[in-house]
């Protein structure tokens, strides 16, 4: 009798995608099999995402979704914290589980759907990464859960707890592993990188001080390219950027400002003075010129005056960075920010988005055309005619990519050097340079 087929939906960030193949990896071992498809599951799972409004109504739409087409669902993930609410629009659901809880999941299934004595138990060995839901040249390297911070348009603390991170010795061995099946990436990601190891550093009682400049500088070992995501603007951050000018990891960083005011900074319970972030800003670039910033923006948070608008705008265009996502800001239920006066109409949230998207484009695009003529690293994603790739400025599925013409065969996860020919706001395209006569 065959095993038990199960169906899984992951929603939400790259750090429930991790959550997402730990989960699997379990059922996988437990000789559980993985159904692409709603009608050949025995059940499904839907890891959820909780954080803002829209992504709450997507999660929700996602579990009726598999409700209808199964039948037979599981709920965890980031609003599974939420059950009441959950089990108040879809009471049909069979368990339901808050974040990071994998054997309550596994258990769940087992519960739900066990494996029949006909079939018999067993353990399915698993390639030493597990399961992956990634291409296979790269991979997300999730270091620490939870957070300390209490910005007061976030929840992520009542969620996911508060800071706790992996040992260094736990991540580096996942790290080799990657590496060893063929992963040419690693993409750093936590609630709060810049955060890793404060909470198991006590001074002298520490035996071997393990933070983010310890975990890069030994991640720069493993040949292979090291991303840094989530990275809030401490004061330690500035030791990272000596090893991105000596190419032990990409020189790219993604710190989420998420404003230009300081009434508006100090609102949200944010660290660090605009000054002084320009100031790091021009420092590290000092230090290594060829460094990607990446950032993320709120709109229309309450308060915010047409003034402290300007301000951000005005930090846009002294900072001018590389890569900027922004939101309009929503109201989060349980964030303290919800107690906040002089709401933003949503019209002017969205008059002000927009003219921030723009104005970032038009620096996006003179950033873009300093590339032209440059030559660059890049790693190619899809093999085609023409080859799709990214180079260290350029992250995965958030940031553009280079189209890159080539004589020579190539194929995902490949590293090759690029002559930049042309650029628009956000790609580039781009030719072999072993092509060029």
């Amino acid at each position: 009798m065959a095993a038990p087929k199960v169906g899984f939906v992951s929603l939400g960030c790259p750090k429930a995608l991790v959550d997402s193949e730990r989960m699997l990896t379990r059922l996988r071992e437990e000789g559980y099999e993985i159904s692409p498809t709603y009608q050949g599951a025995d059940l499904v799972v839907v890891n959820t995402c909780g954080f803002i409004d829209s992504a709450k109504q997507e999660s929700i739409e996602a579990i009726g979704e598999a409700l209808v087409e199964n039948g037979r669902v599981i709920v965890t993930g980031c609003l599974g914290s939420q059950a009441e609410s959950i089990r108040a629009i879809h009471p049909k659901v069979l368990d339901i589980t808050g974040p990071q809880q994998y054997e309550a999941v596994v258990a769940a299934v087992r519960t739900h759907a066990p494996i029949s004595i006909e079939t018999g138990a067993c353990h399915v060995p698993m390639p030493p990464q597990g399961v992956r839901l990634t291409p296979s040249h790269y991979a997300y390297l999730k270091i620490a859960e939870g957070c300390n911070n209490h910005c007061s348009f976030c929840i992520i603390p009542a969620l996911r707890g508060r800071l706790a991170s992996r040992t260094l010795a736990e991540i580096l061995r996942e790290a080799e592993t990657l590496v060893a099946s063929g992963v040419r990436e690693l993409l750093v990601i936590s609630q709060d990188t810049g955060a890793y190891g404060a909470d198991r550093n006590f001074g002298e009682r520490a035996a071997r001080r393990e933070d983010l400049h310890s975990l890069c500088v030994e991640l720069g070992k493993l040949g292979v390219w090291v991303r840094l995501h989530y990275v809030y603007p401490y004061p330690h951050v500035d030791r990272i950027i000596p090893l991105m000018q000596d190419n032990k990891i990409l020189p790219y960083l993604d710190v989420p400002f998420q404003h230009g005011s300081p009434a508006i900074l100090k609102a949200m319970k944010r660290p660090a003075a605009v000054e002084n972030n320009l100031k790091r800003i021009q420092s590290w670039r000092e230090a290594c010129p060829d460094l990607t910033l990446r950032s993320s923006f709120i709109v229309g948070f309450p308060g915010e005056t047409d003034a402290d608008f300007e301000l951000l705008i005005e930090f846009l265009r002294e900072a001018r960075l590389d890569r900027v996502g922004c939101f309009q800001y929503s109201a989060v239920s349980g964030a303290a920010a919800n107690a906040l006066p002089d709401a933003v109409p949503e019209a002017i949230k969205e008059e002000r988005w927009e003219r921030l998207m723009q104005t970032q484009a038009d620096i996006s695009a003179a950033r873009q055309q300093e590339r032209i003529g440059k030559v660059v690293e890049a790693i190619i994603d899809e093999a085609g005619e023409v080859y799709i790739g990214r180079s260290h400025a350029d992250a995965p599925e958030i940031d553009g990519v280079i189209r890159i013409d080539s004589r020579r065969r190539l194929f995902p996860g490949d590293i090759l050097k690029v002559l930049i020919q042309a650029a628009d706001d956000y790609d580039c395209s781009g030719i072999n340079i072993e092509d060029i006569d």
